[in-house]
C-alpha cells in the first residue's frame, strides 16, 4: 500500500476488502488482522481502523476469540468451543495425540496466540496435557454440546 494517500490508507484498505466480500472472494471469515497487516504492509492501528469503517457500514462484525465475519456468515463460537469440538470427534480417546499449536492455527486460520489461549483454557478444564513425548494428549473427552 502506498503511505501517501489523499484518501488514507485505512480507507483504500477498507475498500479492497469491500471489493473482495462483495465479489465473493471473502464470504465468510475475514483473513486474522496479522494476515492483513502482512498482505497489505501495514500496521495494527491501520488494519483496525480499515476493519472498523467496515464494521460501522454493517458489512462485518467482530466475535470476541472468533475474528472478523462478513455479516450474517460463518461459526461465531469462540475457538476454545471450536477446539474442543475436535475432542467430540468419533476417533476421538483419552491418550490420543492433540493437534500441535501449528495444525491449530491453519485448520482455524488464526494467530498463535488465539490458538495458546484455547489450549490454555482446555488444560485448564482438564481436557489435555502434556504428553511425556513433549506432546499435548487427550485427557479427557467434552460432555455433549447441549445443541447436539
Amino acid at each position: 500500500m502506498p503511505q501517501a494517500s489523499p484518501r488514507g490508507t485505512y480507507l483504500q484498505i477498507s475498500e479492497s476488502l469491500r471489493q473482495k466480500i462483495e465479489k465473493g472472494a471473502i464470504s465468510e471469515a475475514l483473513p486474522s488482522e496479522a494476515e492483513l497487516m502482512r498482505t497489505y504492509g501495514v500496521g495494527r492501528s491501520t488494519v483496525g481502523r480499515a476493519l472498523k469503517a467496515l464494521k460501522a457500514d454493517g458489512l462485518i462484525e467482530s466475535v470476541q476469540g472468533a475474528g472478523w465475519y462478513v455479516t450474517g456468515t460463518g461459526d461465531r463460537r469462540p475457538l476454545v468451543e471450536k477446539v474442543t469440538d475436535l475432542l467430540r470427534g468419533p476417533d476421538v480417546e483419552v491418550g490420543a495425540p492433540f493437534p500441535s499449536e501449528n495444525e491449530l492455527c491453519e485448520r482455524f486460520g488464526v494467530s498463535r496466540t488465539a490458538v495458546r489461549s484455547a489450549i490454555a483454557q482446555m488444560e485448564g478444564r482438564g481436557l489435555i496435557a502434556m504428553g511425556p513425548s513433549r506432546r499435548r494428549q487427550v485427557r479427557a473427552l467434552p460432555e455433549e454440546r447441549a445443541d447436539s
